[in-house]
């Protein structure tokens, strides 16, 4: 199981849409950055952890978890014709573009904003530290145990939390 950071803008789709989406699960659509995309159809799977990060907001902040629940699949939105993800470049013989499934597992009690990352010494390597416009980021486990302990989950290594 890895663990990752998958950015989102509240006003497009936020943390509570997510939750309030059919079962708890959508598709996390619309990455259109070739390095975000090349994760997302090579790198996360099925099972994958996935911290939830406000961005572009009064306060950009890590907000929740959600858990992958799908492997990769061609994006649909990239072919509809004048919609916001259409990709005209794209077909679906040869897709450009890839999603995954993610379920929302839980909303954490303190948020945990960039500014109060930036202050850790702890996440100097984090990607939302040294590559902050990337959309789909790696987690160390490392980092995964110092987010929750800073977003007040007590949780033992290893451990799921509460969907």
């Amino acid at each position: 199981m890895r663990i990752w950071l998958f950015k989102t803008e509240p006003d497009a789709f936020s943390l509570d849409d997510l939750q309030a989406a059919p079962d708890g699960i959508s598709g996390w659509d619309g990455v259109r950055n070739y390095q975000a995309r090349n994760r997302l159809r090579d790198e996360v799977s099925n099972g994958d952890r996935v911290l939830i990060y406000h961005s572009s907001c009064k306060v950009p902040a890590i907000v929740g978890e959600a858990e992958v629940v799908s492997d990769a699949y061609p994006d649909p939105s990239q072919f509809i014709i004048g919609g916001a993800g259409e990709d005209p470049r794209s077909h679906p013989d040869n897709p450009r573009w890839y999603q995954v499934d993610v379920r929302y597992r839980r909303h954490f009690p303190e948020p945990l904003s960039l500014a109060t990352i930036r202050d850790y010494v702890e996440f100097a390597d984090m990607e939302l530290v040294t590559r902050p416009r990337l959309s789909i980021q790696q987690i160390t486990d490392r980092q995964y145990q110092q987010i929750l302990a800073l977003c007040g989950i007590d949780e033992p290594r290893g451990a799921g939390g509460a969907a």
